[in-house]
């Protein structure tokens, strides 16, 4: 069943659980994050972002999911990530899409409060809910990387006045994560997750989830995150089930099908394990 990003974050931020939000770029991404879930009774997040676009449009993400969660009997978000424009914000929500992103973080904080505000009336007003981003998560590889990091780490008093401001639903916070493959291992900042959680009433988002320690997803989870981004991870995953098909003999498309939703499927199954969000749905 379709739900918004309340129905599925309120309960684990009271509970300390995760829930994951895998993008999925075409159908067997769909399928493998579809199973995994039914089978784990296991609440979900899926979509797409902005910048996957070119993939698959909004319209085909819309179909894909919303053919799997309408018959389904777990709670499913479709959510768009990393919405940068607010046309392409507004088309997301027209396509279907129960919960959006809405990243103005590399704005001023005055600009990105002003802009998250008016999309939170817009969407709130058609019962869809809507994440922002305070500091600035990066890239480990391309425009995004940030010569010092630290600098652009979530400060817990901004955030109160930020989540009073715009009402966003949840917030996605900068504590030393990263978008892609981590070149080194990261240091979160546990401690400055603990204070933002302290200092603000809605669910915390980690972005750049593939790539972290299992460790880390638990500490971050006990201190406040609910909501735990995943793509690299899944998309390689793919990669590496239609390499293990070719290796077996496999010569032709279809039939490869299997290999990569098995794949998908194992690393959204152990995801979700770790996240603890088994049986939550």
């Amino acid at each position: 069943m379709l739900v918004n990003m309340d129905a599925v974050l309120l309960p684990a931020k009271k509970e300390h659980y995760g829930v994951g939000l895998f993008n999925a770029v075409n159908l067997e991404m769909t399928n493998a994050i579809m199973d995994a879930a039914e089978e784990l009774k296991a609440p979900v997040i899926m979509g797409t972002a902005e910048i996957l676009l070119g993939a698959a449009d909004l319209k085909e993400v819309a179909a894909m999911v919303k053919a799997r969660a309408e018959d389904s009997d777990i709670p499913v978000v479709l959510h768009f990530d990393h919405g940068l424009s607010f046309e392409k914000c507004i088309e997301a929500m027209r396509a279907g899409f129960t919960s959006i992103m809405y990243d103005c973080s590399t704005a001023s904080y005055e600009e990105n409060v002003d802009r998250v505000a008016q999309m939170v009336k817009i969407a709130h007003a058609i019962g869809v809910t809507v994440e922002g981003e305070l500091g600035h998560v990066g890239d480990n590889d391309g425009a995004g990387k940030l010569e010092k990091p630290s600098d652009y780490y979530t400060d817990p008093a901004v955030a109160a006045d930020f989540v009073k401001r715009t009402q966003v639903d949840a917030l996605a916070i900068a504590v030393g994560n990263a978008h892609g493959d981590y070149k080194f291992p990261p240091k979160l900042d546990f401690e400055r997750i603990s204070e933002i959680a302290e200092a603000v009433d809605v669910p915390l988002v980690l972005h750049g989830g593939s790539g972290l320690s299992d460790e880390d997803f638990r500490e971050a989870i006990k201190r406040g995150i609910a909501k735990i981004n995943i793509f690299t991870d899944i998309s390689k995953a793919q990669v590496k089930g239609m390499q293990e098909g070719i290796n077996a003999g496999i010569n032709n498309a279809f039939d490869l099908t299997e290999y990569e939703v098995k794949a998908v499927r194992n690393v959204v199954e152990e995801k979700m394990r770790l996240f603890s969000s088994i049986g939550k749905a």
